[in-house]
């Protein structure tokens, strides 16, 4: 309901995870990174069906030893999202994930080994039409570059993605995405500024380590937002210390925020004072955990009184403003004759979300034939 601010995205070139395009204007996707033990096939295929439920674009998963490697072949055959493998140091794995059919790969040319090893690999993802993830953390950048400019800048991270760049542009490799990560939100937005003017590949953002859950969104929120509000990026990760589902979770909220992606209910809701007629808090909280099924976009504002209720609900899918014994619903902006009674406005209030979404994607599916005619 709300008009929205036009967001003029960087131009870049596609490439394709699995059937999921990657830039040139593709929806930007949120990924997430299993925290199982790989080798555990059915825990990494419980949690990669956990990240599914909750609409995860792409999966990666961490392969560090060639027993993991052979795990993938069947992680695969039990999941419907495409799987990325994440490699370092050993050129033979990133040979057998892929024989597997993992979708992408996330390396770093230059750890991988000698110009045989690297064309070794660079030529398995060019035959099997996978693309490479480049991905740069200054955590772990070439021990050459940090006696250079002795701790991580901007410009270290810069030239050390230019540089794993470069190995690919010499074996006339273009499918492939770059990342350069910080655990430090100005260190990370400033990387990524200087290298989306350098080059017109996709970039995966995300601010690494970015800690616990609540500190973790905060920081990866901040960075990634004024990431996105500037036309950059094109796919997402929020890494933080928890459950990899509310990494899927925040990383919407992020695209939901800045109106780039809208997925699910975004919810609206007071803070609350001594005017609320109804438990606010407690209403939001349990609607979120009983609605997460919901991916049909909508705003829907939960007010405690009628001071900001009636504003909002004005600019709501659905609106509620608190009354006494009672309060007022709205839809799409429209007050209603009824009203809610407080006392069951949890129930009420999900059975009218629940067939409003409904009413939306009846509408939707009509919209799509008629185009498709």
């Amino acid at each position: 309901m709300h008009d929205s601010i036009p967001i003029h995205r960087r131009k870049s070139k596609r490439i394709y995870v699995g059937n999921v395009p990657i830039g040139d204007g593709a929806p930007i996707t949120v990924q997430s990174m299993t925290n199982t033990n790989t080798i555990d096939v059915a825990a990494t295929v419980k949690q990669i069906q956990a990240l599914e439920r909750v609409g995860v674009d792409i999966v990666r998963i961490s392969v560090p030893t060639m027993n993991a490697a052979e795990k993938v072949k069947q992680i695969k055959e039990q999941i419907n999202v495409p799987l990325i493998a994440d490699i370092h140091f050993d050129y033979r794995i990133a040979l057998k994930v892929a024989e597997y059919g993992v979708d992408c790969l996330r390396i770093n040319p230059g750890n991988i080994g000698n110009e045989n090893r690297i064309r070794s690999v660079v030529d398995c993802a060019r035959y099997n039409n996978i693309p490479i993830r480049i991905g740069i953390n200054a955590g772990s950048i070439e021990r050459d570059l940090q006696a250079k400019y002795g701790q991580p800048t901007p410009e270290v991270l810069l030239e050390s993605a230019l540089r794993n760049i470069d190995i690919l542009d010499k074996l006339n490799f273009d499918q492939f995405k770059v990342s350069v990560k910080a655990s430090d939100v100005f260190l990370a937005v400033q990387s990524y500024r200087l290298l989306a003017s350098q080059i017109d590949q996709p970039l995966h953002l995300g601010i690494t380590e970015a800690g616990s859950a609540r500190s973790g969104a905060v920081k990866s929120a901040i960075g990634l937002g004024l990431l996105l509000s500037e036309g950059i990026g094109d796919t997402l990760r929020i890494s933080l210390a928890t459950d990899p589902i509310e990494e899927v979770k925040v990383g919407f909220d992020i695209l939901k925020s800045l109106r780039i992606r809208a997925r699910g209910i975004n919810f609206i809701a007071c803070p609350t004072c001594s005017r609320q007629e109804f438990d606010v808090i407690g209403t939001v909280n349990t609607l979120e955990q009983r609605l997460e099924d919901i991916v049909t976009p909508m705003d829907v504002s939960i007010i405690g009184c009628v001071v900001n209720g009636p504003g909002e609900a004005l600019m709501s899918t659905i609106g509620v403003t608190g009354g006494h014994n009672t309060s007022g619903f709205y839809e799409d902006g429209v007050r209603q004759h009824y009203r809610l009674d407080n006392e069951f406005i949890i129930d009420q209030l999900e059975a009218r979300i629940r067939a409003k979404a409904m009413i939306l994607n009846d509408n939707n599916k009509i919209a799509i034939n008629l185009i498709d005619k």
